[in-house]
């Protein structure tokens, strides 16, 4: 009998679990830890924060739903992996309740947000907010019905080394879609602030149209940005910025004055994955090769934001390269194929992708890009835009949150997303 242990509950771990139940017997054990009680749909959480969505919609308790399947939940934090040892150790309770050997590892926790990075940034004691949690979108929602009785300036954008720049964007067009239905956009100047080299960049160089198409979209939206902005102190209702060139040297300094602001930080690997001796990247992601698995744990794997991916190419301000839905899907279907093949002895050679496809909301319209591969010279590279893109998430979500219920374990962006946007079944 093999045990599997799974860190994180979230995109990739649910889906982890599910996968590797539908893939091997009974006698094999599945455990899910994570620090939180609950799976939450991020992608929805820039609605949260605008009251579009509630807490309860989008998110699930997660112990029953991984019970009906057979598979064990522990919710306490990991605060430690003795990789030589193949032991977790979880916080609180005895010492025995502490360890949790395991067989095999699979490590899908998210990152760590750095919001220590930039002085005065976040949530939690700064003067900046989030949408990467549920948590952090209830905290905006908060201050933002506040702000709507006394509206001024929004700053929204990216931290220097940030990685996830599509849901920056997304917010920018929710906030100004809410307030244009509210009759009060004309009072709230809204700037977009990034590390990106210019409107578009994504961390991926541009996708298609992707630079002239949100270009054009924030000037009809009346959305000022600056690009290649090194944010590097935020206080409370004003944001400092440094502004470089194409070739790294500064030549403007921004002191942004703002009401409200959401900064989306630079991502780092969680605490107790960054300090696996040869196991991540000075930031904390996971090295591994070409089937998920660790180059220097053989029976470790690992899926989603905490793999170690290069940038796309090098930018005046540090940008990383998104971890997007497809590919998250793919790095946990090979993982778990993957695992059942060395359980039965087999070659474990299945493989993910590092293809980027998103729908983007826009408020009430949307964007989708499809780059094949990440990583450019590519040989599908296109950003289109329309109502059809606004709607075609809503249904994902619903979709999504359905698999979380009912422990369905197909792959949605295969089966659902491919075909809403008359792409065929890709070669891994």
């Amino acid at each position: 009998m093999a045990h599997i242990a799974i860190i994180g509950a979230g995109v990739g771990g649910m889906p982890a679990a599910y996968e590797l139940r539908s893939l091997l017997s009974k006698e094999h054990r599945i455990t899910v830890v994570s620090a939180v009680d609950y799976f939450q749909f991020t992608p929805s959480n820039p609605w949260v924060a605008v009251g579009w969505r509630d807490r309860d919609s989008i998110t699930l308790k997660i112990k029953p739903l991984l019970e009906r399947k057979g598979i064990e939940f522990i919710s306490k934090p990991v605060s430690k992996i003795e990789a030589e040892n193949n032991i977790l150790i979880l916080s609180g309770g005895t010492p025995e309740e502490q360890a949790l050997p395991y067989d095999y590892l699979i490590i899908t926790t998210g990152p760590k947000l750095s919001f220590d990075e930039v002085p005065g940034a976040g949530p939690h004691g700064g003067h900046t907010h989030s949408i990467c949690t549920v948590d952090h979108a209830e905290s905006f929602w908060k201050d933002y019905q506040e702000f709507l009785k006394n509206p001024g300036p929004i700053v929204i954008g990216a931290m220097p080394g940030a990685s996830c720049f599509g849901p920056a964007y997304e917010f920018a067009f929710i906030v100004d879609a809410d307030l244009r239905k509210r009759k009060l956009r004309h009072k709230v100047p809204m700037t977009y602030v990034t590390s990106e080299p210019y409107i578009g960049h994504l961390g991926l160089g541009g996708v298609g149209d992707s630079k002239s198409m949100l270009e054009s979209e924030m000037r009809n939206h009346d959305i000022k940005w600056i690009t290649n902005a090194k944010t590097h102190k935020i206080e409370e209702g004003k944001l400092f910025a440094t502004q470089l060139d194409d070739l790294g040297t500064p030549y403007k300094e921004h002191e942004l004055p703002f009401k409200l602001s959401m900064m989306l930080p630079a991502f780092k690997g969680i605490d107790a994955v960054a300090a696996v001796p040869n196991l991540c990247n000075p930031r904390g992601f996971v090295f591994i090769d070409d089937h998920q698995r660790s180059k220097a744990y053989q029976n470790i794997y690992a899926a989603g934001v905490c793999v170690a991916i290069p940038p796309v190419e090098v930018t005046p301000v540090a940008t990383g390269a998104p971890k997007t839905g497809y590919m998250i899907e793919t790095m946990v279907t090979a993982i778990t194929h993957n695992i059942a093949s060395d359980i039965a002895g087999e070659p474990a050679n299945a493989k993910g992708t590092w293809h980027a496809i998103c729908l983007a909301d826009m408020g009430d319209t949307g964007a989708a890009f499809v780059a094949l591969p990440q990583i450019p010279p590519r040989n599908v590279n296109w950003f289109k835009k329309g109502k059809w893109v606004h709607l075609a998430k809503i249904a994902f979500e619903k979709y999504f949150i359905r698999k979380m219920k009912t422990g369905n374990s197909e792959p949605i962006y295969e089966k659902y997303v491919l075909k809403l946007l008359g792409i065929e079944r890709l070669s891994k």
